[in-house]
């Protein structure tokens, strides 16, 4: 009886530490005065929390944009591994999420403080951005100090360490 409770012991204690364990961060509305812009062509989208509409083509970097929505089961999947990654690299580069296909502002605002989520987040209520970033979710893109799109990454991340291999090949985080 001692090896075999011995041997769960061991397994708990393995399996507790190979899985992401989500942050324990409650989400805030986070203004978007911060996000480094340039002039624009794109839709001007509106920011959950406040300074001014922002068209994503005018956004600089070093940055991620990822494009997500609230009823998507792999973007709610990936968002520890953000916040991971931001947590670890917000000196170096940041996070900018655009909520697509959404009921209102409100809900997004919800799920935002009750998810983790503490970056800014633009809202597309129109659809205006599937033309740049096409039909599905999650996407994120890699944008370099001039605004270039350096990477795109269809789907979800499925780890902390996939977003940083990308940002050291694409952004040249450190």
């Amino acid at each position: 009886m001692r090896k075999i409770s011995g041997f769960l012991a061991l397994i708990l204690v393995l399996t507790g530490c190979s899985a992401v364990q989500p942050i324990k961060v409650k989400g805030e509305v986070i203004s978007c005065e911060n996000i480094a812009v340039e002039s624009g062509v794109g839709v001007p989208l509106e920011c959950l929390g406040g300074g001014g509409a922002i068209s994503a083509d005018s956004i600089r970097g070093p940055v991620l944009i990822n494009v997500w929505g609230t009823w998507c089961k792999p973007c709610k999947q990936e968002l520890p591994h953000l916040a991971h990654f931001l947590a670890k690299y917000s000196d170096q580069v940041g996070v900018v999420g655009i909520a697509v296909e959404e009921k209102n502002q409100e809900s997004v605002r919800t799920f935002v403080k009750g998810n983790g989520i503490s970056w800014p987040i633009l809202y597309d209520a129109t659809g205006a951005t599937r033309g740049e970033f096409g039909m599905g979710v999650p996407v994120t893109w890699f944008v370099d100090a001039s605004g270039t799109v350096v990477h795109k990454k269809f789907g979800p991340f499925r780890s902390t360490e996939e977003i940083e291999l990308a940002a050291i090949k694409y952004l040249g985080v450190k």
